[in-house]
């Protein structure tokens, strides 16, 4: 039989928490698990490292010193973020949940609560956040995309991605062999229009090959003089 902690182990979690004995204690049952845990005091603290790095898992305050939960699950959710949110809240009213369920989150446990309801949470929300049917991961000769743990796999080495990099490294593979322009990057990985001002496309596959190149001399991302790149595998 599959337990919570086994469907939870190995994950990257962000917890969003002012109060210094929850945060404690959450971070110790979520790390006893063999989860990676990172923890934010404040809703500014939380959100920047929400945008910027690759969680699987956010569990987040409501009365946060400098804002609030709600401002930050609809502000990440707005930047495309679409990592589960969990929230943790000593408030009971249903209008309190409703609202935040509103903004993004996914789930609702009250404080206080118990650890084991937490773990059961966590693992329904992870169950929930890959549907039947879709693949899992993705592989292309040496170079495997696991899409639960979000991380890149090379040579049997896990390399960390932001959600940038793992966004775009997603895109590339499920179009391997296809020349796919900056426009079409822009548009279907950061769902923007393309500003040809703007060299953030280059910057990002520059940072996904330097990670790729520490683990393979293959260049799995070919560059196309005045059409985009090309995905091709080993």
């Amino acid at each position: 039989m599959t337990t919570s902690a086994d469907q939870q182990n190995g994950m990257k979690i962000l917890v969003i928490e002012d109060d210094p004995t929850v945060r404690t204690l959450v971070k110790a049952v979520l790390e006893h698990r063999g989860n990676t845990v990172s923890v934010a005091e404040t809703a500014s603290e939380g959100e920047r490292l929400a945008l910027e790095n690759n969680f699987n898992m956010i569990i987040l305050d409501l009365r946060l010193p400098d804002g609030n939960g709600y401002d930050v699950c609809e502000k990440i959710r707005e930047e495309g973020v679409t990592t589960p949110v969990l929230v943790l809240s000593a408030e009971h009213e249903t209008d309190v949940k409703i609202k935040i369920l509103n903004v993004g989150a996914d789930d609702y446990l009250t404080k206080p609560f118990n650890s084991e309801e937490l773990m059961a949470r966590l693992d329904a929300i992870a169950r929930r956040s890959v549907p039947k049917g879709v693949d899992k991961e993705l592989v292309c000769g040496q170079l495997k995309v696991d899409l639960i743990t979000r991380k890149m796999i090379i040579k049997e080495n896990e390399v960390d991605l932001t959600n940038n990099e793992f966004n775009l490294l997603v895109y590339f593979m499920r179009n391997k062999g296809k020349v796919i322009s900056q426009e079409e990057l822009a548009k279907n990985v950061w769902n923007i229009h393309f500003d040809t001002q703007t060299n953030y496309i280059n910057v990002y596959i520059s940072y996904l090959r330097k990670k790729m190149r520490e683990h393979t001399d293959y260049d799995f991302i070919e560059t196309v003089r005045k059409k985009g790149f090309v995905f091709q595998c080993e």
